[in-house]
Order: structure tokens, then sequence, then C-alpha cells
């Protein structure tokens, strides 16, 4: 580039206004019991079932997040996408930006299968790879992923990546 035209880039650049788009964190409507800890699965889908409409559980899938501290307390729970009957886009751009701002120490990840079927498909599995490897470089753990059955049926309530060996 010549200096000439590089001096034209920094003068645009000193008269065109950047805009810079803020992530708000948007806590979950019901309140989190103060120092809500997580022991165990059964505990976080304990915690998430509190994030679904029993009425579109079944018709709509929906991707939450836990953000946990270094007690495994949970500091906030937020939406991260709400997608059709067979899927929902999750960005993990999204997931570390809410996870970052509640200062969070590990995560977990939750969505419904509105089918009722809990095993996880390949890109769930594809999917949970990628956030446990972006949490590595910024050191905050991906505790578990889970899948909730849609249907709330008695047996197979959920799938924990966790329990199965996967993360």
């Amino acid at each position: 580039m010549k200096a000439k035209d590089l001096k034209q880039v920094k003068q645009s650049l000193k008269s065109t206004p950047f805009i810079l788009h803020e992530v708000q964190l948007m806590y979950h409507k019901r309140e989190i019991p103060s120092m809500t800890k997580i022991k165990c699965s059964y505990d976080a889908y304990q915690i998430s079932l509190s994030c679904y409409d029993e009425k579109t559980i079944g018709i709509k899938e929906s991707f939450f997040l836990l953000c946990l501290d270094r007690s495994n307390n949970v500091r906030c729970i937020a939406k991260i996408s709400e997608g059709g009957i067979s899927g929902t886009v999750t960005d993990i751009r999204l997931i570390y930006a809410t996870a970052i701002l509640s200062l969070a120490s590990g995560i977990i990840v939750v969505h419904n299968h509105p089918s009722g079927n809990i095993q996880p498909s390949e890109s769930d599995t594809k999917i949970t790879q990628k956030i446990k490897e972006a949490g590595n470089i910024m050191d905050i753990q991906l505790m578990d992923h889970l899948i909730i059955n849609g249907l709330l049926t008695e047996t197979d309530k959920y799938y924990s990546f966790a329990d199965s060996g996967i993360i």
C-alpha cells in the first residue's frame, strides 16, 4: 500500500464512527435461590427445568446456560437461543460472552429435545467438544451438557455428557 493510500485510510477511520454493540447479561425471569449449588447432574437438571415453559418444552428446542462460580454455585441462568421443532442455533461466542460477564469459573449447557429422544445427535456431540475447547482456552470449564426430554416423561428424563464420560 502506498503512503498516500495509507494516509487516506487513516483519515477515513478518524472520520468514521465505530459502533460497538454491547452484550448485556439478562438473567432468567425466575429467581435463583441464593447459593444454589450444583453437586451432580441431577441438581443441574432440576434447576434447568425451571427455565423451560411446560407448554413449549415439547414443541420447540431451547438452549440455556448455567454459569457457576468456583464453588459450583449458580451465578446466572441465561437463554442462549430458541429454535424450532428440531433444532436451535448454538453460538459459542454468546455462551462465553455471557460466562465472562457473569464472572463464571465453570458452565453447564442445557438444551431440550422436543421429540423426547435424549440421545445426543452428532451435532450435539460436535458442539459440546467445540464449547469445551473454547472454554479450555479461557479457563472456563465446561462442567456438563444436559439434554432434557421434551416430553417430561417419568423415565429417561435427561442425558448428561459428564455422567456418560464424554466430558
